[in-house]
């Protein structure tokens, strides 16, 4: 029987509602990477039909959390950032992603000087899902054609965040990613 992502939308509010700090996001890491063996889900949700680009694939009504689909139309790095006072689970249904976590050595807290040192990279290979849990820094680098399912606390389009210029020394708050909700389109 497959793994649907209703089942998954459940078992994730069962989990964060059970547990709501990090060993509920964890366990809902786990039921991720169970979604992701689901080929059904996987060919309609990021499929080669599938415009690239991201989309919001569900919101919860009471704990807020959402689910995106990514795919990358192109080959994309994106600078160190956190998600603020929310988190994230990238799931890799197709290709991969590289992954870069960052501890702030020097600057304070907030915008302004920033200083970063890298504290582990991995990959992300299909089947796979990383947790970033709140305030925790991180990029992501994927080809194009890659394609994965994002879990986030909330609508990270309405949360202050941090994005990082290491180059730069810096950090400055972003905010509205532009994400497209189906429901607010």
């Amino acid at each position: 029987m497959s793994y649907t992502l209703e089942a998954f939308c459940q078992d994730c509010r069962e989990a964060l509602t059970a547990q709501p700090g990090r060993a509920g996001r964890d366990a809902a890491r786990g039921k991720l990477e169970e979604l992701l063996l689901d080929q059904d889900f996987v060919a309609a949700t990021l499929g080669d039909d599938q415009k690239p680009g991201v989309r919001t694939i569900y919101e919860d009504p009471d704990l807020d959390f959402c689910v995106l689909a990514y795919i990358a139309g192109a080959d994309r790095s994106s600078p160190p950032h956190d998600h603020g006072n929310s988190w994230a689970i990238y799931g890799q249904a197709a290709k991969h992603t590289d992954m870069k976590m960052y501890n702030r050595v020097g600057g304070g807290e907030g915008a302004g000087e920033a200083k970063l040192e890298v504290i582990k990279e991995f990959r992300l290979n299909p089947g796979q899902a990383g947790l970033f849990d709140v305030g925790e820094i991180h990029m992501i680098d994927h080809p194009k054609g890659a394609s994965f399912v994002r879990v986030t606390g909330t609508d990270l389009n309405h949360v202050e965040r941090l994005r990082f210029d290491e180059k730069a020394g810096t950090a400055e708050i972003i905010e509205d990613q532009g994400v497209p909700h189906p429901d607010k389109a």
